[in-house]
């Protein structure tokens, strides 16, 4: 059986989200324990092991995020030592074009230093367009390095976000300009871009999409013609802002799909993007 990946799971401990996420994840989705003491059991050097099993899989790609205006403060340094040595935890760094004079250069001090096997962007909550030539040097950076570069694409309902950053179209020269660079759309475009988001992962052959923070049991009502592209289609959950993913599995395996679809929306495409033996 292919290895069960979610591409998507945040690090962050309470204090480091900021007031309006933390009261948006304690209204909506953690119920009467509350979100402090689920992150105070999970966002440790132990708990993150034990992660897999809350979220049903057997990988987790574990994000810092460098968004102080919006979402959280969670460094890199400190999602690099949580994950060190964690089997099963991928990390991926945060990089924030505005706070480092080289983009590039800090890319691959993380992935030396820490061993983050990827990237993720936030163009709506750190105010870039994807395309600005400000980031071509991290990404002929993570190019080289191999590793993927996961964007925020669509909708966004906290504070600050700027969500026309995050049209996908943006990534269409990205993609050109860097044929080997994988590209990762986290959420699909959601809201907004759906479409363009199917038709970007269609025509390059280096573009990924991502479903984190979509209803699966809604995927196909988003794109009727999902499995034509179950090749380019990531599973995950966008934890903790679901309290509880194993219900987003079960709705991708209840999906009228093939069972190779599913394989591969489940982990088989994140695998190979990340290059993880089979079990």
């Amino acid at each position: 059986m292919t290895l069960r990946v979610d591409f998507h799971v945040h690090l962050s401990r309470f204090e480091h989200l900021q007031p309006w996420v933390q009261e948006w994840m304690e209204t909506f989705h953690h119920g009467e324990r509350g979100l402090r003491p689920v992150l105070d059991e999970y966002i440790t050097r132990w708990g993150v092991a034990a992660l897999r099993r809350l979220l049903g899989v057997d990988v987790i790609v574990g994000q810092a995020d460098m968004s102080m205006l919006c979402t959280a403060t969670t460094t890199n340094e400190f999602v690099g030592e949580l994950c060190q040595g964690v089997e099963g935890v991928v990390p991926f760094c945060n990089i924030n074009p505005y706070l480092v004079g080289q983009p590039g250069r800090e890319l691959e001090r993380l992935v030396r230093d820490y061993g983050f096997r990827g990237v993720k962007l936030q163009p709506s909550y750190q105010y870039f367009y994807p395309n600005d030539r400000m980031l071509y040097a991290l990404y002929a950076t993570a190019e080289e390095l191999r590793i993927p570069a996961m964007f925020h694409t669509g909708s966004s309902i906290f504070r600050g976000a700027r969500i026309k950053y995050a049209e996908p179209i943006h990534l269409d020269d990205v993609a050109v300009d860097f044929p080997d660079l994988t590209i990762v759309m986290a959420h699909s475009g959601r809201g907004f871009w759906y479409d363009q988001a199917f038709f970007l992962a269609r025509i390059h052959p280096n573009v990924y999409m991502e479903i984190a923070g979509l209803p699966p049991q809604r995927l196909l009502d988003y794109f009727p013609d999902l499995e034509r592209n179950a090749e380019k289609v990531i599973y995950a959950s966008d934890w903790p802002g679901v309290p509880d993913p194993r219900q987003n599995i079960a709705a991708v395996e209840s999906l009228p799909l093939g069972p190779r679809a599913k394989e591969l929306i489940l982990g088989g495409n994140a695998a190979r993007i990340l290059r993880l033996a089979a079990p």
